[in-house]
């Protein structure tokens, strides 16, 4: 089980899972609140709000599931079972999501809203949090771990692009008589497109991961589990300061994440002034990024360990791009529609995307060593249950981001159902002044937390030792 080096075939297999997940985020992140808001004529508290409570009611459920896998024992082991289960309903109801029913317009549609949104979230986490928690079975080794987790950062992050780069650009294209990111039929052709990539790619990263099976570690035998037990049993393995430091961190960063994705297409479209093909190609420069972050992350982790690199990454990461438009309201940018706008802003996006996917793998394979600490200290392995409580928190949080970023458009006076060019440049200025000390504080409180996580390459080893004497 301990698998120093893991084979390439095995990190393509356990990668390609992520792209269901990469789609699935992508249209969150970047489509539902202008589609659901300026498309479907939902009011954008109210789609604020449906987000919330799908986070709320799918974030509760994601340590359970942790919980419950960590603790499954089946002919197909640990994770797999969920990893099945899940392809098609969540295929279903990605599908669902953008394709609402004719009948309903406006704010009815807010009850609809937020059903699908809870489907397609916990669905997506019954396969997801199995899955990711993999990489701390697969191998136990410092290093490797990072490598593996590279993987699936780079194919998730590809997943997601792609799909937002073929929307924006053969879905929602701009025509000489409207904008692109107005077209309903594109958004139901999204939804079926992303469906059947999601059910395929899920698909693959079981059947291509089911040969670990009988190397992976089974739960102990135990009379019975209760409720009561099992939450018992999850406050104790979290109580750990490691954890709370990255757990703490994750809050913070989810907020962020929150506010600058639910943004990202009005600071491009509105306060930049790009097209929806320059947007596509925003998108898919993401690619860049990601296989930036694909070798910059395995080697930065082995020069500076996984602690120093994930900060020095992402004290870069999180205040290049929020930088420029501090630049343009101080009047040091090009004007909107100056040839070598679009340029500089893209070349800054690739950096400082492979920056942030850098500190996402990095901050993730340390998830992963908390495992052994874990086991010292408590006699169980629990992967699900740390991968799970880390999406919990970013889910539940996550939401209150989405919030905070409608609430920047409505104390910004922004204008709903109107097309870009036609803001008041003064809706602009107030974007970008309430836009960016928000989502940069945010980021450094999350800095700050992280500096607090304890388990480096050496103690990481050490818990490693007292495991082997412990099972001699």
């Amino acid at each position: 089980m301990t698998h120093l080096q893991v084979s390439p075939f095995s990190k393509l297999a356990y990668g390609l899972g992520s792209i269901a997940f990469g789609i699935k985020n992508n249209g969150f992140d970047y489509f539902f609140l202008i589609f659901y808001s300026q498309v479907m004529g939902v009011d954008a508290y109210l789609v604020g709000v449906a987000l919330l409570i799908a986070m709320i009611v799918d974030a509760f459920s994601d340590p359970l599931v942790g919980y419950i896998s960590d603790n499954t024992r089946s002919r197909w082991g640990r994770r797999h079972p969920f990893m099945y289960f899940a392809a098609l309903p969540v295929a279903l109801s990605y599908y669902f999501m953008w394709n609402p029913p004719a009948s309903l317009s406006g704010n009815e549609l807010f009850p609809y809203i937020v059903v699908m949104a809870i489907f397609v979230r916990t669905l997506i986490t019954v396969y997801e949090i199995p899955s990711s928690a993999l990489v701390a079975e697969m191998t136990q080794d410092y290093d490797e771990r990072t490598s593996v987790l590279s993987y699936r950062f780079f194919f998730g992050w590809t997943g997601g692009t792609m799909m937002g780069f073929y929307t924006l650009t053969y879905l929602l294209p701009s025509t000489n008589l409207s904008n692109g990111l107005f077209n309903i039929q594109g958004y139901g052709q999204m939804g079926l497109i992303a469906a059947i990539l999601i059910f395929t790619t899920i698909l693959i990263s079981a059947i291509g991961t089911h040969n670990f099976i009988p190397q992976l570690q089974a739960p102990q035998i135990r009379e019975k589990t209760t409720l009561r037990l099992a939450y018992q049993e999850i406050f104790e393995t979290l109580g750990n300061r490691s954890f709370i430091a990255l757990f703490a961190a994750a809050l913070f960063g989810a907020i962020g994440t929150g506010i600058a994705t639910g943004l990202s297409y009005y600071i491009n479209s509105y306060f930049w002034g790009f097209s929806t093909s320059q947007l596509g190609q925003i998108a898919l420069s993401v690619v860049l990024s990601a296989l930036l972050a694909f070798i910059l992350s395995p080697k930065i982790s082995q020069i500076l360990g996984k602690k120093r690199a994930a900060i020095y990454s992402g004290l870069l990461a999180f205040t290049i791009l929020p930088a420029t438009i501090i630049f343009r309201l101080m009047g040091w940018m090009p004007e909107n529609g100056d040839p070598i706008l679009f340029p500089v802003i893209l070349i800054i996006t690739i950096i400082d995307v492979g920056l942030i996917i850098t500190y996402q793998t990095l901050t993730t394979s340390m998830i992963a060593d908390l495992v052994e600490y874990s086991e010292v200290q408590t006699g169980r392995r629990s992967e699900g249950l740390f991968f799970a409580s880390m999406t919990f928190i970013k889910k539940f949080v996550q939401g209150f981001g989405v919030v905070m970023a409608t609430t920047i458009l409505t104390v910004a006076q922004f204008p709903v159902g109107i097309s870009p060019g036609e803001v008041s440049p003064d809706a602009l200025i107030r974007l970008g002044s309430y836009y960016v000390p928000s989502v940069v504080s945010v980021w450094m409180l999350m800095i700050f937390c992280i500096s607090y996580y304890e388990v480096d390459r050496s103690r990481h080893n050490d818990n490693l030792s007292k495991l082997k004497r412990n099972n001699q």
